[in-house]
């Protein structure tokens, strides 16, 4: 039992995966912050070509 216990405390198999999943949640925030602040940009351009063409 001691054995048992011993190699699941060493086993770090499972803090890789979660390392990726905070890479992957890291680089989403990244991407929707900047594709937030494109439509925001595009949206003033074309509201602003809009009202000249009116």
């Amino acid at each position: 039992m001691q054995q048992l216990i011993s190699r699941f405390l060493s086993d770090e198999s499972g803090a890789t995966a979660i390392e990726y999943c905070l890479i992957a949640v890291g680089l989403s925030i990244v991407i929707l912050t900047a594709v937030n602040g494109i439509g925001t940009s595009l949206n003033a351009n074309f509201s602003s070509i809009n009202t000249s063409l009116k």
